[in-house]
């Protein structure tokens, strides 16, 4: 590990990554990412990193952190990336964890190394896009050093709002958007008067998830493939955001229909 300016940075000759079971991402992914949840997955590829000493059982490398990748969970953000791709074209890259104490960059050498390992085994993947959560006080410093295109807002592109709901009322817990999908099978408010109200609950609470910056990376093979892709993206470039964007997002107080009530009502 080398060291300039005061920061410690690794070699990136020792960073590499594999394909790794689900199993284990998903278990480090609950344990150590701040979310502490699974998401959508395609592809999980775990971030070695080689010691300087082989262990006990003559293994040089030990498994420090994990990329998530899978398939957009929305149709409309896999059709709103680039003109003539489809979801099977797109990945999202969902989860990014990597212990502390490997050098402060770390994460952006083992990501640069996951773009080569999709290009070299997956075909199809023209685009991955990417989130990073404005509520969570995060502007994509990652992605820049990386050198993704940031595209806004994902409120600026017009995409569907998303929305968390909390059971209880003091303090919240919130639960979000993804795994109210998971778990009610819509984010639709009737819907989940219905649903919610049938796991025994006579009131929830509701309110529009803070909006995040997107970012989009190209995995061309070659310049004129680049180049014809950032022709079709849909969405202007935008200079990189330097400062967290405020947001103010009303809390907003629902009862549920009673199960014997929902009965007889018809969403659909």
């Amino acid at each position: 590990m080398g060291k300039v300016d005061g920061k410690h940075y690794v070699d990136a000759s020792k960073v590499s990554v594999a394909p790794i079971a689900k199993s284990i991402a998903k278990d480090m992914i609950i344990k150590k990412h701040y979310t502490h949840a699974w998401t959508a997955c395609r592809y999980a590829l775990g971030i070695y990193h080689t010691m300087d000493e082989k262990d006990i059982f003559g293994n040089d490398q030990e498994l420090v952190g994990v990329a998530v990748y899978g398939f957009p969970v929305g149709a409309k953000a896999s059709t709103s990336v680039c003109e003539g791709l489809t979801k099977d074209n797109i990945l999202e890259l969902t989860r990014l964890y990597v212990d502390d104490g490997y050098g402060s960059n770390i994460e952006s050498c083992a990501l640069g190394k996951t773009f080569q390992w999709l290009k070299d085994n997956d075909k199809n993947i023209k685009v991955l896009l990417s989130y990073a959560n404005n509520g969570q006080g995060h502007v994509g410093g990652i992605y820049k050093a990386t050198n993704w295109i940031y595209q806004g807002l994902n409120t600026d592109i017009a995409l569907m709002p998303n929305w968390g709901i909390s059971l209880s009322d003091d303090p919240h817990d919130w639960i979000h958007s993804r795994t109210v999908y998971n778990n009610w099978g819509s984010g639709n408010l009737e819907h989940l008067r219905k649903e919610i109200g049938k796991d025994g609950y006579k009131e929830f609470w509701r309110r529009e998830e803070p909006p995040k910056h997107r970012y989009i990376q190209i995995l061309a093979t070659n310049k004129k493939e680049k180049k014809d892709l950032m022709k079709r993206l849909k969405h202007e470039i935008r200079p990189y955001p330097k400062d967290l964007n405020d947001y103010n997002t009303e809390v907003v107080h629902h009862t549920t229909y009673a199960p014997e009530e929902s009965n007889e009502i018809n969403f659909w």
